[in-house]
């Protein structure tokens, strides 16, 4: 093992450990995490009626936070959520994000004013509990930056763009509503020098890291199935694209996961 004591800590602020993926596998994965300096982890609902299996992973495991939502890919499918009801999830202790919501026109366009209803919702929730507005984003960046910047002139509420993959002008529209930008394994692959060129004109202030796993794993993992402890090879990668040492930026990136995710950093993970 490790040894934690010298290990900078990091968070992966965005996973999905319910996914049938880690079946059976859970401590394991969460130990190899903390071995590599992961000590935290935000596990995301993507299906409100599966909101119980997600809570009670967080309830089992003090490392687990989870947030909660519709998934944009799901929103024609499933039941039309309320304000009320992100509301009323909300009070849990462990529910420390809004989402993951967005726009995905990728494969789902045919879905858009749905899509679009459903954001809306989870934008008003996030207001009301003044919890982080996770936002997933694909084929979408027009439409995406015209809704986060009408609902954020009706009133403020803060956000992370997980997994961030699109495009300069949707980083510059988030980053001037004072939003998040979340590092995930697409940018430690060799062939997206373009953004981390994007990630480079962000403020370092503003950039958290994740892994979307199971999916998207950076190298050396590629291809193979993604877990919590791999961030450490993302934020490897980060520490290059902002010029300083890893202690640093991971020292960084927990500030920004702790000031977005305020309810997460009243929480304290046990060494």
């Amino acid at each position: 093992m490790k040894d934690t004591m010298t290990t900078p800590l990091i968070t992966d602020s965005h996973c999905h450990l319910d996914f049938p993926d880690f079946d059976g596998e859970l401590p394991d994965v969460i130990a190899r995490a903390r071995d590599m300096g992961v000590h935290r982890m935000v596990t995301i609902c993507t299906k409100l009626r599966l909101e119980p299996q997600v809570r009670a992973l967080s309830e089992v495991h003090p490392q687990v936070f989870y947030a909660a939502g519709t998934h944009p890919m799901s929103s024609a499918d499933e039941p039309m959520t309320s304000v009320e009801e992100l509301v009323t999830l909300s009070k849990h202790p462990k529910m420390v994000g809004i989402g993951e919501t967005g726009l995905d026109y990728h494969y789902t366009a045919d879905s858009k004013d749905v899509q679009q209803e459903s954001l809306r919702i989870h934008i008003e929730a996030a207001r009301q509990t003044k919890l982080p507005l996770i936002i997933h984003a694909r084929a979408a960046d027009e439409d995406m930056a015209r809704i986060l910047s009408e609902e954020h002139q009706a009133g403020a509420y803060s956000c992370v763009m997980h997994c961030f993959s699109s495009g300069r002008a949707l980083a510059e529209a988030a980053l001037d509503l004072g939003f998040y930008l979340s590092m995930s394994g697409i940018a430690a692959f060799p062939k997206s020098q373009d953004l981390r060129d994007i990630f480079a004109l962000a403020p370092l202030e503003r950039v958290l890291v994740e892994t979307d796993s199971p999916y998207l794993a950076p190298p050396p993992h590629r291809g193979k199935r993604n877990e919590p402890g791999y961030t450490a090879h993302t934020a490897k990668i980060g520490a290059d694209v902002f010029g300083v040492d890893y202690s640093e930026f991971a020292k960084a990136t927990e500030a920004n996961f702790e000031r977005l995710f305020w309810k997460a950093a009243t929480t304290k993970v046990a060494a």
